[in-house]
């Protein structure tokens, strides 16, 4: 019988967990890519990745609910479909989200010192580690720290964009540029030069629906961290009752921030000037008039990389305990502290991981395939979902449904890039699955 977590998490320390992770660094720089894809249909494109994360939501709820064990979509992928799909899911969840962790800490260290960003991130995952040691209750004391920071910092935003300066001449529904035309944003302060990125042929006015779904999954991951909810089921008080209400009140709260975040970016720059910043919510506050503003936009986002770290080192070592459990990994990383409740080689063996992926490869701009990672994460999960009974608290079935289609439409939708490089990441870890089960 394997050692079990102790449950120490209520209700409030498990939204926190989901905030920390979906209002992480994503809401700071999605929005300009999202722009650059939807143009002036970028609400409906956060309205599409709000409705996946619903569905996903309310299919992983169900399903923490019924298995509260550490894993997410692992143990539901094993329980309700069998070995190879929850271990499919598993293998995406651990790789891709391990070069998230990566990705996230040069995030950080790039917003703090952009010469240090390297020696910064490793001192971040180290640090983090550390305190994920010491026991959840902790971490999630710190994520409510960091999630009460970053909404701080959010809500100024979101007055700046509401009732701020506004430079748009046209209204949100701009005129869209030439794609590759170079047009000059007078800033308060200086005159820079921006380029818009648009796609050949995008109309002025017209309704581009693979720009609306390629934005709607561009967004969709800024909401994917209510996942980290479902992995800490074992940690979880009452799950039941917590994790579905957890999950519901963080989506819910996410999804509020997001849509005034859009509304006022839209509002002052517009899509045409949002699509080509860097930073885009330093933009909004500088051109909304409250340029003072920008150095503290910028330390949000570095601590908001820092919560989705936070968050991802716990997802990501939970369902490797899950795994090393079933021996889909080795069974020496399912030790569990007897003292501190924690699968201690686990959150170990990540940290190790991340440090050596910030050592070897620069990973902000190679992480592709962890975005369709998570799409098939979630397809699965609403998969298993559609096989819970109603005595089991099965959603009803268009949830799970709508959330698999929509789900693999988005993943469809991606960068030929990263679909290939997801292709081939699932590819590696399907040969290794058939490996050890030929050799057992």
């Amino acid at each position: 019988m394997p050692e079990e977590l102790a449950r120490r998490l209520g209700t409030t320390d498990a939204v926190v967990v989901g905030l920390s992770a979906m209002i992480g660094a994503g809401v700071f720089a999605a929005f300009a890519p999202a722009a650059a894809a939807a143009g002036s249909w970028l609400l409906v494109s956060l309205a599409l990745a709000a409705v996946v994360a619903y569905c996903n939501a309310t299919s992983s709820a169900r399903l923490a609910a019924r298995y509260p064990e550490s894993g997410g979509t692992y143990v539901y992928g094993r329980r309700r479909l069998g070995p190879l799909w929850g271990y499919l899911a598993g293998w995406g969840f651990t790789v891709g989200k391990t070069a998230s962790c990566a990705a996230m800490a040069l995030t950080f260290g790039a917003y703090v010192a952009p010469d240090l960003a390297r020696p910064l991130a490793i001192g971040a995952v180290v640090a983090l580690t550390a305190l994920n040691l010491y026991g959840v209750q902790r971490s999630a004391g710190v994520a409510r720290v960091i999630v009460a920071f970053v909404l701080a910092v959010l809500t100024a935003v979101i007055v700046v964009g509401l009732v701020g300066d506004s430079r748009v001449t046209f209204g949100w529904f701009a005129y869209v540029p030439e794609p590759g035309l170079t047009f000059i944003l007078n800033d308060l302060d200086s005159t820079r030069e921006m380029t818009a990125v648009y796609r050949s042929g995008f109309p002025p006015d017209g309704f581009d629906l693979w720009g609306v779904l390629q934005g709607g999954g561009l967004l969709f991951f800024a909401f994917a961290g209510y996942a980290r909810i479902a992995t800490l089921g074992e940690e979880v008080r009452d799950p039941a009752r917590t994790i579905p209400r957890a999950v519901g009140i963080a989506l819910a709260i996410t999804l509020v921030v997001y849509a005034l975040v859009a509304v006022g970016a839209l509002r002052v720059l517009g899509p045409m000037l949002l699509s080509g910043s860097v930073a885009p919510l330093s933009d909004l506050v500088k051109e909304g008039g409250a340029g003072w503003l920008a150095p503290v936009v910028g330390a949000g986002a570095a601590v908001a990389a820092l919560g989705a770290l936070l968050a991802l080192l716990l997802g990501v070592s939970r369902t490797m305990l899950a795994m090393a459990r079933e021996r889909d990994l080795p069974g020496v990383l399912a030790a569990v502290d007897p003292v501190r409740q924690v699968p201690r080689r686990a959150e170990l063996a990540v940290g190790v991981a991340v440090i050596v992926l910030l050592l070897v490869a620069d990973l902000r701009g190679a992480i592709g395939f962890s975005s369709f990672g998570v799409l098939v994460y979630y397809a699965i999960a609403n998969a298993c979902a559609f096989t819970l009974t109603r005595e089991e608290g099965a959603p009803p079935k268009a949830v799970p449904v709508l959330g698999l289609g929509l789900c693999l439409v988005l993943a469809a939708t991606l960068p030929a890039a990263s679909v290939l490089a997801g292709l081939a990441v699932f590819a590696v870890g399907l040969a290794v699955w058939l490996a050890r089960h030929r050799r057992r």
